[in-house]
This record gives structure tokens, sequence and C-alpha cells, in this order.
């Protein structure tokens, strides 16, 4: 019998529509989900489908609004037997940093899949149609029940922790750095090789089935001659900051002399694409170690333990489990 698998689409680059053959100036999110199963008939061979729209934008809005709701409607919707899996269609922009809230949040070990497209769906060889049906596989596949948020792209399976974009046009521009792909998908069949070794879904501490919003954090990136009063101004409207470092997560003196003055939590990433910050790396005594998370996904991370605790050696434990 075909498993079911519910798919919540929310837009993004794989419902686009613009000039036939044209990869750029297309419209986002103009396709319903429906629309786009149409064109994937094989995807009924695959698994029974549930289709729901969750918002049809382009995934530059996409809101901490929207984060909680697509988590607390996995959360109920998986506590039913008959559902497999899920499928998120989403854009390419900030998939990952859905992914990884996700993989935070998520409490249960059915397969949650992300994927999207690079090309509109009136392109030349738009890549959506592949995609969706490969997550779709995924999705039903007992292979990855208990892998944790996973995304799937050109053929390839991501962990959503390590998976990032890495192109602004090309059709692979989904990847995972150093970290690498975990298992890939061939004519309709999974093969998984690794399993994600940090804490996630089901296992972690972080509960929002009662939260509307979650706490502000200001991300920002240093470079020659960064205005160290952005740091206060942010502090005045955060819970929380992330800092993209240069290297190993490091910054001018005078950034260092206004951090060491903040009271909100200040956690240093690195605005190079691989690498990790330990705490020997770091300048100031009162920020907390990214480990090797992106400043986007440090974000959501230190968004999330926030919820819990302001305190720093508490975060610091966190940004170690997860």
């Amino acid at each position: 019998m075909r498993k079911k698998v519910v798919i919540l689409a929310t837009g993004g680059t794989i419902a686009g529509v613009g000039a036939t053959a044209k990869t750029a100036g297309y419209r986002p999110g103009s396709l319903t989900a429906d629309t786009l199963l149409q064109g994937i008939p094989e995807v009924a061979e695959v698994a029974e489908i549930e289709a729901v729209q969750v918002c049809n934008i382009n995934s530059d809005d996409i809101t901490d609004a929207i984060w909680l709701d697509l988590a607390q409607t996995i959360n109920a919707m998986a506590q039913d037997e008959d559902v497999a899996g899920f499928v998120i269609t989403h854009g390419t922009d900030t998939l990952e940093e859905t992914a990884y809230f996700l993989n935070l949040t998520v409490k249960a070990s059915k397969p949650v899949v992300l994927t999207g497209s690079m090309r509109p769906s009136t392109s030349i060889s738009a890549d959506g149609p592949m995609n969706l049906y490969q997550a779709v596989c995924v999705a039903s596949s007992d292979a990855a029940a208990g892998k944790g948020v996973l995304v799937v792209f050109s053929d390839r399976i991501y962990s959503a922790r390590s998976v990032t974009k890495t192109s602004t046009y090309h059709v692979t521009a989904i990847a995972a750095g150093e970290m690498g792909a975990i298992g890939v998908v061939r004519d309709g069949k999974v093969y998984m090789y690794e399993t994600p070794g940090k804490r996630h879904t089901a296992d972690t501490e972080f509960d929002i089935s009662g939260l509307k919003a979650l706490p502000k954090v200001s991300i920002l990136y240093f470079a020659v001659d960064a205005d160290p009063e952005l740091l206060r101004f942010a502090a005045s409207r955060s819970s929380g900051i992330v800092i993209a470092g240069a290297g190993a997560g490091e910054f001018s003196e005078s950034y260092k002399q206004v951090i060491t003055e903040l009271s909100v939590p200040v956690v240093v990433s690195s605005r190079i694409d691989d690498g990790i910050i330990i705490p020997d790396n770091l300048l100031c005594e009162n920020t907390v170690a990214a480990d090797n998370l992106s400043p986007q996904k440090a974000a959501i991370l230190l968004r999330l333990a926030l919820t819990r605790t302001a305190d720093l050696d508490q975060i610091r434990e966190m940004f170690t489990i997860y």
C-alpha cells in the first residue's frame, strides 16, 4: 500500500512563474501545491498525497510566525498513524533557516523533507518537478525516519543542520560544504549513508507548542571600519546578537570594547563558509562560540535558547549539543 505524505507548500521559486525559458524576473509563489502536483503524476505512484497551502510567498518573506505554524502543524499531523512523512516546498533563499528551525522544534521521528528549485516552473529544464518527486520518495522512506529534518535537492539528501545555499543561480546551489550529503536518491530509491550526530527533533529541549513569537536576535556582519555603535543599537532592540566575524570569528578592537559592555547574549560565528569557531577563538569572555553554525543558523539556535534561558553558560552548552 502507498504511504501517505503531507505536502506543506510555502511558495518560492518552485512555484514561480515568469517569461518562458527565462530563469530571472519571475514571480515566486505563483502556483499552488495542487497545480505543482498536476505536472508530476509520478508522485501519485510513490505515495498518497495530501496538499496543504501554508502560504505562497517569496522565502525572503518567511517569518517566525510561519515557522511556528509549520512546526505546530507537523507536530499535530504527525500524531496521525496514517501519515508517513512530510514534504515542505520552499524558496531556496531561506530554506536552510526553516529546515534548521524545524530540526530543533519538530517532535516526531517521521521524515520531514524540504525541497525547492533554482529555476521557475516556466523555465527550460525546470528543476522543481524532479526535486519534489525525490522529496516525496524520501518522505515516504523508512530509511529517512529518525534522521532529523532533511533537505532533498538535485539527487542528494542533506541534514538540516549542515545544508546551505552556495550559488545564486546553479541548479546544485543547495549543498552542505565540508559536511557533505548524507544520502542520495536514484530512480526513486533512497540510499542513506550517514546519520546526523547532533541532537535534533524529538530529542531537543525546545517546546514551541504555546509560542506566538520568538525572541528577536540581530545579526551584524563585521568588515573593515564596521561601526561598533551598531552593536549598541542592535542590543537596544534585540534579546541577543550574532556576529558574522572575519576569519575565525574575529573583529576590531573597537568592536571588542563595545561587546564587553553588552548585557545581551552575543554569539560569534564567521562570515567564512566553512570552518568552526571554538571557545579558544573568542576575543571576549562574555561571548558564545557558534561552533560550525553559520550566522543565520546561530541566530535560530540563539532565539530558541532564549525561550529557555538567558544564562550564558547554559547557552554555551546548547551550542555544543545542537
